[in-house]
């Protein structure tokens, strides 16, 4: 297997609302879609992000839709300053999430907080001084 990871899928409960979350209150770029179709795809630098109903999902996988609390699952945004690990969360406050932690330093070094999207799933912001960006980890 290809060390890589193409497209991280978000089982959603109302997909209309985490559409305007991730489009208009993160400014995510979302791809043309069908006004009828069930999924969504944001293009990230070095993946996709797929927004799909939660059932729908389960459906596909075979498995329960029910779920709570934590999943064991979260998703990591890397900037490059504490002062735009802070601006990103303020961000996605405005947008809709909820902000589980706000960002402190941590015990490896770095700056970091969490929040959680209308669904739950979490976000880390972090800033880690030991990660250089490239070309490749900058969106275009």
């Amino acid at each position: 297997m290809d060390p890589r990871i193409s497209i991280v899928t978000l089982g959603v409960s109302d997909f209309e609302a985490s559409v305007r979350f991730y489009e208009a209150g993160l400014g995510l770029p979302m791809r043309e879609r069908a006004d009828d179709s069930p999924i969504a795809f944001f293009e990230l630098a070095g993946a996709w992000l797929a927004l799909y109903p939660r059932e729908l999902l389960a459906e596909d996988a075979t498995v329960s839709p029910d779920g709570s609390g934590f999943e064991g699952v979260t998703l990591a945004h890397n900037v490059e300053s504490k002062a735009e690990a802070d601006a990103v969360l303020d961000e996605a406050v405005a947008a809709g999430a909820e902000l589980v932690k706000p960002a402190r330093d941590t015990d490896w070094g770095g700056y970091s907080g969490y929040f959680a999207d209308p669904d739950g799933h979490l976000w880390e912001v972090a800033w880690n001084p030991h990660w250089e960006f490239d070309e490749a980890d900058e969106a275009d």
